[in-house]
């Protein structure tokens, strides 16, 4: 009998670290969508900058949001589509997982295809399916910043 409850408490701590380590649990609760594939906001914090305004933003923790930070920093010249959105077709192809996530929030950073990176500032539902790379944390002024009309976005690590 003392064996067995001593086996028992040296498992019990091995046996709830597994439990507690799901891959898909996310890291905070600021997360949107009810596909947790991409919602580990892990991926590291970046800065976008629009003219004299700047924005934080959470990459998530996959692989096109991996790829994307490895190629900053980077000043685009982004074209505006549709009243909500700016957009720059990449000259590298990044890995994707895309989804419709039915509806884009103001502030999401996702790729369209394998090169066109996209940045929304308005929130509208989509049946287009894009990869997520991460999204702006607080979009507060972020269509204002962005304007009507093309415009010189730098993503940089924080």
């Amino acid at each position: 009998m003392k064996y067995s409850f001593f086996i028992s408490l040296l498992a019990f701590p091995f046996l709830t670290g597994f439990a507690s380590c799901e891959k898909d649990q996310p890291a905070t609760s600021n997360s949107n969508s009810s596909n947790n594939e991409n919602t580990i906001p892990m991926g590291g914090k970046i800065r976008i900058k629009v003219g004299a305004g700047t924005f934080t933003a959470t990459l998530l923790n996959n692989e096109t949001a991996n790829k994307f930070r490895a190629m900053l920093p980077l000043t685009l010249k982004m074209s505006e589509l549709n009243g909500n959105e700016k957009y720059f077709d990449l000259t590298a192809s990044l890995p994707g997982n895309a989804s419709n996530p039915g509806t884009i929030q103001s502030g999401d950073l996702m790729l369209y295809g394998a090169n066109t990176l996209v940045l929304f500032y308005k929130t509208f539902p989509t049946s287009y399916s894009y990869s997520k790379i991460g999204r702006i944390d607080d979009a507060t002024g972020l269509g204002q910043a962005l304007g009507s009309n093309s415009v010189t976005i730098t993503f940089e690590v924080q």
